[in-house]
């Protein structure tokens, strides 16, 4: 599979890619049922695990956030590096290496079935923002229309796709942006688009970034419409009915069903959120939809086998990079 082509917007549209499927999975995103094969047996199901404790097969293969910001970093040296061959300065949005956050477990799929831990829900809710405010990021020093020029490949007015652009490191190597600044022809795409070749695409059979994340939808997709998951699923609802909320069918409807939007963290919020959790340990609702997902996650491992391999090996090479720039 080829590397999708991304815009000077590079890493950060990744880190939004993260957040929309974060959403997805709140909101019960669906695009398909659970495939010709039929149901997957399942192996162990753990009685309500922490989610800090879930694992699944394509975590493997998909980036934590601590990944994420080291990446995010490197790509931004890379570019860096790309714009001083012009004579002009970047830092970038991601500061420097040295201001990598201390390693800490992480907890990347807290909120994959909803609010799950008791104490958190206790305390704020369904206000996941909650005690943790945004990532400081140094302000953008302001660029020259030169500069500008150099950082997306694009003159004064012109639009992406104006311009011949290419998939991967190896293609830009042949491919005429059509501009040139101080005698120097420029990549296409800018130096933007060169950081994010350089990292992830640097060959014609790069892997495209998210084809783990798009595995890793279609096994929730799948899990969710599992009849063990329906079934965990509707007990959940009938309790949170004895509870006094009735009508809600899924844990990714009760902010909406409620009316919470506006008042995530409020007493309201606090009371749903703490039947929610009770509720979910009383089926094991995380349990069974952990274990469903791990075996359709398992199936796709397996079908997708040679290109896995090969995304791995690209992504250990993109790691090593990354080591030798810190």
């Amino acid at each position: 599979m080829r590397a999708t082509a991304v815009g000077p917007g590079h890493r950060r549209a990744l880190s939004a890619a993260a957040t929309t499927m974060a959403a997805c999975l709140l909101a019960g995103c669906s695009s398909g049922g659970g495939g010709a094969e039929g149901e997957p047996a399942l192996g162990l199901v753990a009685n309500n695990p922490d989610t800090v404790s879930l694992s699944f097969p394509v975590d493997a293969y998909t980036d934590s956030e601590a990944d994420n910001r080291r990446m995010e970093l490197v790509q931004d040296r890379i570019t860096s590096e790309c714009m001083a061959r012009y004579g002009f300065q970047y830092a970038g949005s991601a500061g420097s290496l040295e201001q990598l956050p201390a390693g800490t477990a992480e907890d990347r799929h807290r909120y994959r079935y909803g609010i799950a831990d008791p104490a958190y829900a206790a305390r704020y809710g369904y206000d996941k923002r909650a005690g943790a405010g945004p990532r400081a990021k140094p302000a953008r020093p302001e660029l020259s229309d030169s500069a500008l020029v150099v950082l997306k490949g694009l003159n004064p007015g012109e639009s992406v796709g104006s311009r011949p652009d290419a998939a991967s490191d190896e293609e830009a190597a042949q491919t005429d942006s059509g501009i040139s600044v101080g005698g120097k022809p420029v990549p296409p795409g800018g130096c933007g688009r060169e950081g994010y070749r350089k990292l992830y695409a640097p060959t014609k059979d790069s892997v495209d970034l998210l084809f783990a994340f798009g595995l890793s939808t279609q096994a929730f997709d799948r899990a969710k419409n599992d009849s063990r998951v329906r079934d965990v699923t509707a007990k959940w609802s009938a309790c949170m009915a004895e509870a006094g909320y009735a009508g809600i069918e899924t844990p990714y409807d009760v902010v909406e069903k409620l009316g919470l939007t506006e008042d995530k963290g409020g007493a309201r919020a606090v009371a749903a959120a703490v039947k929610d959790v009770a509720c979910k340990r009383e089926v094991n609702l995380v349990g069974v939809s952990a274990a469903v997902e791990t075996a359709y996650q398992n199936r796709l491992v397996e079908e997708h086998a040679e290109t896995l391999a090969l995304y791995k090996k690209q992504r250990d090479a993109r790691f090593k990079l990354a080591a030798s720039m810190s």
